[in-house]
């Protein structure tokens, strides 16, 4: 370890004095990455990239398209500014740029380097209609935060993504590190400079690091060692007030999975939005083999923030199951600028969300009733989508239409999915398996090291179940068979049934019914394909109207936050006037906004189930 510190340290010294370089083959050679966050130039911070000896004539550099987990396009090279590559003697060669992320590079054989300046994308979030997801941006605040998602910063060479990374960062002497690549300055400190390994680019794009000063918290779950960093701008927060929370539902997911390789560190990595304009907005998080980046309102009360991270990192840290130990080659080799898409988002993401919900019953975290509520709230949200529409074939095309709009489906009709077929299969074992008990078999004969081929997973679940799981998957999950879930609840003695339910005005519980349009990112619509509550209809408002004033207020995003604000302090007799616009035509209503209800399924146990459905769903629930 020490000889590789030493050789990071002198190839830098080399290659800044404009020295050249032993002709060493790439694929026995690191690439070496040197970034400052110190000397930070209008907001973009430097990035050198020194590659090995190149033996072709020209070389494509390029920085990722997209990158899993997030299920989109955002072409992160539209951030690099002032790319230019560097010959042995230091003199600038030709480049040209292909696309919004590729610089081919001819003469290659003399490339010594390549330089340029990164943007981050947090400030752009509030200019932009395709702003990249926070939890998947960067961030650069100088001397006091920088998110490094380092697929916004780290690029890699055609044909070379396989080969170790070294990476030397300069950084301010008072802001820690929080990542889980190795990181070589933990055997010889020095104040002012970071170097990480990883063993390849996946590697590199999939341990995010966060620069903050001190604010961490560690404890072990099992026997995994968990760290919570939180940059909490206003100083509001401390990784010390969501400790105790984590460490409870963190412990009872790792007792949930019981015996299972999957890692030995974790990191939740937590930044905090002032919400301001050039501050980050998308808030949730984005899941990493061995860590997360979650992005929260840093004004929410510490209640609410506990429950989110609750909410949001329990299935993140489930993750952990699939893909990080049951994974596909489309994942395991990810194309980052012409990625070959996953059949199998029903368990990267849907299996996931399963568990996220269903540890929580079977730790004694919630009660029976909260359980079916969220399982009833997956079926209600599951109908904004295509509910015809095969699973298989969205997944393996969801960057494109129309299945990106359904991408959303995966956590909802994902979820059911996972249900459906975990009932099914305690039903055909007597209560004795179900998909957790899947998992970890084909966590067994795969693993982190060894992805399965993607158009031959589900015969290797049939193979390993029942001949009924097979139909299961052909018509619900391949095909385009709706599930019927009633007849799945049924066979563990549970009914589904109408009532009339009381929400809010503008919001069912987490759901939205408005939305705001893609295309401007300012025009707020009344969504479609979902049950309006009787605020709506009372007033005749339809799916599709676009609001365009609120008691002659113009409505856009900021005016309507202000109006769904001041709505919780309504009451039944307030009055409203909302003009509408709908098929072009202006549309004026008006009336008092009531009691708002909406009609939905509730979850119950059955009167008349039999001893058989009851002991079954008792041992998938894990209660007695």
């Amino acid at each position: 370890m020490k000889k590789i510190i030493g050789y990071v340290i002198v190839l830098f010294v080399i290659y800044s004095c404009g020295g050249g370089k032993s002709l060493v083959a790439l694929d026995k050679s690191p690439i070496m990455v040197h970034m400052d966050l110190v000397d930070v130039t209008d907001d973009k911070v430097a990035v050198i990239i020194d590659p090995g000896a190149f033996s072709q004539d020209e070389i494509s550099f390029r920085i990722p398209k997209t990158v899993p987990g997030t299920y989109s396009s955002d072409d992160y090279g539209k951030y690099v500014e002032n790319f230019v590559a560097y010959d042995y003697k230091g003199k600038e060669m030709m480049v040209s740029k292909l696309d919004a992320n590729t610089w081919k590079i001819a003469d290659a054989r003399n490339l010594d380097k390549v330089n340029y300046f990164v943007n981050d994308t947090y400030d752009t979030e509030n200019e932009v209609s395709d702003a990249v997801f926070s939890p998947a941006g960067t961030n650069i605040l100088e001397g006091e935060n920088y998110m490094l998602n380092l697929h916004g910063f780290v690029g890699y060479f055609d044909g070379y993504k396989e080969v170790p990374y070294f990476i030397n960062i300069k950084k301010p002497e008072d802001l820690i590190a929080t990542t889980t690549l190795a990181n070589e300055s933990d055997i010889k400190p020095d104040p002012l400079w970071d170097s990480f390994v990883a063993s390849r680019y996946f590697e590199v794009i999939d341990n995010p690091i966060m620069y903050a000063k001190p604010n961490t918290e560690t404890f072990n779950a099992g026997d995994i060692e968990v760290t919570i960093s939180v940059y909490s701008p206003n100083g509001v927060y401390k990784a010390s007030d969501l400790k105790d929370r984590m460490y409870k539902m963190m412990n009872a997911q790792n007792a949930f999975l019981g015996e299972m390789d999957t890692t030995n560190k974790y990191n939740v990595l937590l930044y905090l939005s002032t919400m301001e304009e050039d501050d980050a907005m998308g808030f949730g998080a984005l899941e990493h083999h061995t860590s997360t980046v979650v992005v929260l309102p840093e004004a929410m009360s510490v209640e609410r923030l506990g429950q989110a991270m609750v909410d949001v990192v329990s299935h993140e840290f489930f993750h952990i199951v699939t893909p990080l130990s049951v994974h596909s080659r489309e994942i395991q080799f990810f194309d980052f600028n012409d990625p070959q898409m996953s059949q199998h988002l029903w368990m990267y993401e849907g299996t996931t969300e399963y568990f996220a919900n269903l540890f929580q019953i079977q730790q004694g975290l919630i009660a029976e009733d909260e359980f079916y509520n969220r399982l009833m709230g997956k079926v209600n949200n599951a109908k904004s989508y295509d509910d015809a529409m095969s699973f298989t074939t969205m997944s393996q095309h969801i960057l494109e239409e129309p299945y990106e709009s359904n991408y959303a489906n995966v956590y909802e009709k994902g979820t059911l999915i996972n249900m459906a077929l975990d009932i099914l299969l305690r039903e055909k074992s007597n209560g004795e398996k179900g998909v957790l008990w899947l998992m970890k078999e084909l966590s067994k004969k795969y693993g982190k090291e060894t992805p399965f081929e993607d158009d031959k997973l589900i015969d290797e679940i049939v193979a390993l179940t029942y001949p009924e799981v097979r139909t299961f998957f052909d018509t619900h999950v391949i095909g385009n068979t709706p599930i019927d879930y009633k007849m799945y609840l049924s066979k563990v003695g549970l009914t589904m049934g109408e009532v009339m339910e009381e929400t809010g005005y503008f919001l069912q519980g987490e759901m939205p019914y408005i939305d705001i349009a893609q295309e401007d990112g300012k025009t707020i619509f009344v969504r479609k394909g979902v049950a309006l509550n009787s605020f709506f209809t009372d007033l005749n408002v339809q799916g599709g109207d676009v609001i365009k004033s609120i008691n002659d207020t113009p409505i856009n995003l900021d005016t309507m936050r202000q109006v769904i604000g001041q709505s919780f302090g309504w009451s039944p007799e307030t009055r409203i006037k909302m003009v509408l616009i709908r098929d072009g035509e202006e549309y004026t209503v008006e009336g008092p906004v009531g009691t708002p209800v909406v009609k939905v399924y509730k979850i119950a146990p059955a009167a008349g189930a039999s001893q058989i459905e009851v002991s079954l769903r008792k041992k998938w629930l894990g209660i007695e």
